[in-house]
């Protein structure tokens, strides 16, 4: 007699109905009564058909009908016929570069505590160190056109500025935007622009000229004054929300070809994110803000705790059921955490990695040498190319094998691990001391967080699922990194 048994999966209920989030294949079911007792049932241990309708009230009909349907979309299985291994696949070379981060600068004006860059942990010496401080302009357009060759069939290629404090270094930024634009129409390419900075030098000429091209920008910026003042200083220790706070409002003001979003570096004490949520979305005026936990040590000071995260997950939690509310009445919400994983879940993301680093995405140094993504730049152990001569394609599959989803046995019997696959490179670097490491100090965080943002997509899934198509157009464009 078949015994059947329950496949990996994680069940969660929205809007008063059972869901299953199927692993690996990161799809989402809604399951009727029948479906969901069976399923429930299987996950206790394996039964048979027989077993399983002496146990439902509804008899033999019900029974087969989820019976086959579960295991249509392999929510189950035959015991005897075990699952097949996920398998290990590569992607092929040259895989086609997306996006370049381009550090036209290692320097900054502020001297933020918690930088991973500057401060206590970071991996490469931007004072004394080989690189240049100030990316050339000859090196610009060399990672341009080292980008458009990259880029292979895609038609739009992304570039995003960085640093160091990006607009340190406004002068070759305004000249490369030129440069990769003509280079871009020569082959038939869009190039976007975005760039990051921590708003101390946006100037009138400055902000013309970011609306004018149409550059994407984030802020960096932790929340109210007395917030942002406790780490982002300048040099002398001021505080830096006096000098940011009208630049970026005069920003905002004048800058409305895209949207404008803040990101939020969470520390351990006391955190308020909905305090931080509201003031920079009523009070500045942003249009969305996303919030980061702090990467370094588990010694350092500013070291979220256990139960920091548990706190920041609880919090989280709130915010995201206020987008849920405001997303069913069909307005705007801007906590950009949610809705990028939503996008993700809709769109079954089932990751062999965890981000685009070294894949799809690369970070460029001050002097050309390529590395896997921005955080990386200019550390030689995580070299992979330089713009003149190409991407390094044995070290770049070298890398890949390695940090397969697959080599991580930490990971293989985690549910949540479709849409985590192990998490950021720099941050296991940072905490572990190697880039292969799984993050296993923020694995209840994710699977706390992966569950709020299930439950807020079967809510949508029931009570305005139009919300949801606005991720379908985009589900053809480039790969999510």
């Amino acid at each position: 007699m078949t015994q059947w048994s329950a496949r990996e999966h994680h069940r969660f209920e929205a809007a008063g109905k059972p869901f299953v989030y199927l692993v690996p294949s990161a799809a989402i079911f809604e399951l009727d009564e029948a479906a969901d007792a069976v399923l429930r049932t299987l996950s206790e241990h394996p039964r048979t058909r027989d077993e399983l309708v002496d146990s439902h009230p509804s008899g033999g009909g019900e029974v087969d009908a989820a019976l086959a349907e579960l295991a249509r979309v392999q929510a189950i299985g035959e015991i005897d016929r075990p699952a097949a291994p996920t398998p290990k696949v590569i992607p092929l070379a040259p895989f086609p570069l997306t996006t370049m981060v381009l550090n036209v600068t290692n320097q900054c004006n502020l001297s933020c505590e918690y930088c991973y860059e500057y401060g206590e942990d970071k991996i490469v010496d931007t004072e004394n160190g080989k690189q240049p401080k100030f990316m050339s302009e000859q090196t610009a357009r060399e990672s341009v056109d080292f980008m458009l060759k990259e880029s292979g069939d895609n038609k739009v290629a992304h570039v995003t500025f960085f640093g160091g404090e990006t607009l340190l270094n406004f002068p070759v930024l305004q000249k490369t935007i030129a440069y990769a634009r003509q280079r871009g129409e020569e082959l038939g390419k869009q190039v976007d622009f975005s760039l990051t900075t921590n708003g101390t030098l946006l100037k009138p000429d400055i902000i013309e000229f970011l609306a004018e091209n149409h550059v994407g920008v984030t802020i960096s910026i932790d929340g109210p004054k007395e917030v942002q003042d406790k780490f982002r200083v300048f040099h002398n220790g001021t505080g830096s929300y006096d000098v940011v706070a009208p630049k970026i409002k005069e920003l905002l003001q004048r800058h409305r070809s895209r949207p404008i979003g803040a990101r939020v570096t969470l520390t351990s004490g006391k955190m308020d994110v909905k305090r931080i949520y509201q003031h920079l979305t009523e009070e500045i005026g942003f249009w969305e803000v996303g919030f980061a936990p702090v990467t370094t040590a588990p010694n350092r000071g500013h070291a979220i705790s256990d139960s920091g995260y548990d706190e920041m997950l609880g919090q989280f939690r709130d915010l995201a059921y206020e987008f849920l509310e405001a997303s069913v009445q069909n307005r705007h919400h801007g906590f950009s955490n949610v809705k990028e994983t939503l996008e993700e879940l809709h769109k079954g993301v089932s990751k062999a990695f965890p981000c685009g680093a070294g894949l799809g995405l690369l970070g460029v140094a001050t002097d050309g040498d390529v590395a896997l993504c921005h955080r990386f730049a200019g550390s030689d152990s995580h070299q992979l190319g330089t713009v003149r001569d190409g991407i390094d394609r044995d070290a770049q599959r070298l890398f890949l094998e390695s940090h397969h989803i697959a080599n991580k046995t930490d990971c293989s019997r985690c549910w949540a691990r479709p849409l985590c696959s192990g998490g950021c490179y720099h941050e296991a670097h940072t905490r572990y001391g190697e880039t292969i490491h799984p993050n296993l100090h923020y694995c209840d965080w994710i699977r706390g967080w992966t569950d709020v943002c299930l439950k807020i997509y079967g809510e949508l899934a029931v009570r305005n699922p139009a919300f949801l198509s606005q991720f379908d157009d985009e589900s053809m464009k480039e790969p999510v990194s």
